[in-house]
C-alpha cells in the first residue's frame, strides 16, 4: 500500500494479534484517519475527497483500496469488534467464577471504548448504516459477542438460581456501557477499571434483585419487611 511516509504510530486498529509490519500501520493510520472524518462529519456528511484529504492519499489511491466509504466503515466496524473479542477471550479463559467472569467482561469493553472513544462513537451513530454482505458480516461477529454475554449471565443465573430475563439484562447491560459517550470525561470521572467496577455492581446488583418480590406494608404505608437486593458475594473486588 502506498505511504506518504512511514512513521509508527499508535493506533487503535493496530491489532495486537496481528502482524506489525509496514502494510499494518499503513493501514491503522488510515483507519485512524477515516474514524476522525467519519467522527467529525458522519458517515453521510462525509465523502471520499474528505477521506482522501485526511489519509494522505491520492483519491484514485484510496479508490484502489477501498472502493467505496463503505468498505472503510466496514473495515473500522469488523476490526473494533474483532480486537475486543481478541481481547476478552484469553481474559475469560483463565476465570471460573461467573460473577468475575461477567466483571472481565465489563471492564474489557469499557477499555476498549474510553480508549478508543471516536471509533465508539462511530460505530454507535453508524451502526445501521451497512447493507448487504458487508452488514452480515459485521452483524455476525455483534451476534457473537452478545451470545458470549448472554451465556455468562445465563452461567450467572444458574450460579445464583434468580429467574431474571437473560435478553433483557444484557442489552440493558450494553446500553448502560455504551451510553457513556455522551456523558464521559476523564477530568471527572473514573478510569475504565474503577468505572467496570461500579457498572458491575450497579448491573449484578439489579439482576440479584430483579425477581424479589415488593416488602409488604402496613396500614400507614410503611414497610413492614425489610427486603434488600441480594449483594453480590464481591461486589467490592476489582478485575
Amino acid at each position: 500500500m502506498p505511504a506518504p511516509h512511514d512513521s509508527k504510530i499508535d493506533s487503535p486498529y493496530r491489532n495486537p494479534v496481528q502482524g506489525d509490519t509496514r502494510f499494518d500501520r499503513r493501514l491503522a493510520e488510515i483507519l485512524g484517519h477515516a474514524t476522525d472524518v467519519f467522527y467529525d462529519k458522519g458517515y453521510e456528511g462525509a465523502s471520499m475527497r474528505d477521506l482522501s484529504r485526511a489519509t494522505g492519499m491520492s483519491l484514485a489511491g484510496l479508490y484502489y483500496y477501498f472502493e467505496s466509504k463503505e468498505k472503510l466503515l466496514y473495515v473500522i466496524q469488523k476490526h473494533t469488534f474483532e480486537t475486543i473479542l481478541a481481547e476478552l477471550e484469553p481474559k475469560l479463559r483463565d476465570v471460573q467464577d461467573p460473577e468475575r467472569r461477567i466483571r472481565v467482561f465489563i471492564t474489557n469493553h469499557l477499555e476498549y471504548f474510553l480508549a478508543n472513544q471516536k471509533a465508539m462513537t462511530v460505530l454507535s451513530h453508524e451502526d445501521g448504516v451497512l447493507k448487504g454482505a458487508f452488514g452480515d458480516e459485521v452483524r455476525e461477529i455483534k451476534r457473537r459477542y452478545y451470545q458470549i454475554c448472554r451465556d455468562l449471565v445465563e452461567d450467572l443465573k444458574s450460579e445464583w438460581n434468580i429467574a431474571v430475563n437473560a435478553r433483557i439484562a444484557v442489552l440493558s447491560l450494553f446500553g448502560m456501557m455504551n451510553w457513556i459517550y455522551t456523558w464521559y470525561r476523564p477530568q471527572v470521572d473514573a478510569d475504565a477499571a474503577e468505572l467496570g467496577r461500579q457498572m458491575a455492581d450497579i448491573f449484578l446488583r439489579g439482576i440479584a434483585g430483579a425477581t424479589m418480590s415488593r416488602p409488604k406494608r402496613d396500614g400507614n404505608g410503611r414497610s413492614a419487611v425489610k427486603t434488600a437486593a441480594r449483594n453480590p458475594r464481591t461486589a467490592s473486588s476489582t478485575i
